[in-house]
């Protein structure tokens, strides 16, 4: 069931064109970036000369979470996103995706949960760091969480702890997972917020707010009536996605893959 919902191919595209912004707003959600640098650089430029190209505009950057594990620069992504928030302030948003929670969680000194770090993507994570793959390779689990304390720096823990679970901006609402069916999103519960898969994805009933989200990857862009999913599966496919809105305006951005 799960191993068919990674890769399923999308959906028909469901009539969602009422959902807006607020006048003069404009907004790019970007998808699971797991740790490829390149692409979100690539994919930052084509924003650059997207908004560019559309005039003035209150422009905001989302990130849905999922900026490291799997791919070969989570460091590198981390430095990028913190220029990015020194630059832009307030008008740049990232959200806590549960490889968030548990890189954290890892830096914290659990050794079991370093295990579960390095069993969804951690080992890569950790390699774009200062440690080579022959270090590594020879630390035994108890020695490894001890490495990482001094290994993973406060300036990239910190920066990730101030994620936030939720942005809403106009009729949208931007979480890393999904929501739990049947609940407004003031009631939703970080948890479901950060992992929730199939309980949300199966789920056809309206929301209160459109949901924009990653964490569940399809071949491309799936579109339903009450979500639309942008995990394009960037760590293997090359395909790294933004949704852009602006009133009731959308369109994709998208490296090649």
């Amino acid at each position: 069931m799960l191993k068919a919902l990674l890769r399923r191919k999308p959906k028909p595209a469901a009539p969602i064109d009422t959902a807006t912004l607020p006048d003069g707003q404009r907004v790019y959600a970007i998808g699971d970036i797991h740790g490829r640098r390149d692409l979100l650089d690539q994919l930052l430029d084509k924003i650059v000369m997207d908004d560019r190209m559309r005039g003035p505009a209150d422009t905001h950057i989302v990130f849905l979470g999922d900026l490291m594990d799997r791919g070969p620069d989570s460091a590198g992504v981390i430095d990028r996103a913190i220029e990015l928030s020194e630059t832009l302030g307030d008008n740049v948003h990232f959200l806590m995706g549960n490889h968030e929670e548990v890189y954290l969680a890892a830096a914290d000194g659990d050794e079991k949960l370093v295990r579960f770090f390095c069993k969804i993507g951690g080992r890569e994570t950790i390699l774009s760091y200062d440690i080579s793959p022959q270090e590594y390779n020879s630390l035994s689990m108890e020695e490894l969480t001890e490495r990482l304390t001094t290994l993973l720096p406060q300036r990239h823990l910190e920066f990730v702890r101030g994620f936030k679970d939720r942005i809403v901006m106009g009729d949208y609402a931007f979480v890393h997972a999904g929501i739990r069916p049947g609940k407004s999103i003031e009631e939703q519960r970080p948890k479901d917020l950060r992992w929730i898969r199939e309980d949300f994805i199966l789920d056809e009933t309206p929301h209160d707010k459109l949901i924009v989200h990653g964490h569940t990857i399809t071949d491309d862009v799936e579109e339903c009536s009450n979500r639309i999913g942008i995990d394009t599966g960037a760590y293997m496919s090359g395909m790294l996605t933004a949704l852009c809105l602006e009133g009731r305006e959308r369109w994709y951005l998208k490296t090649g893959g």
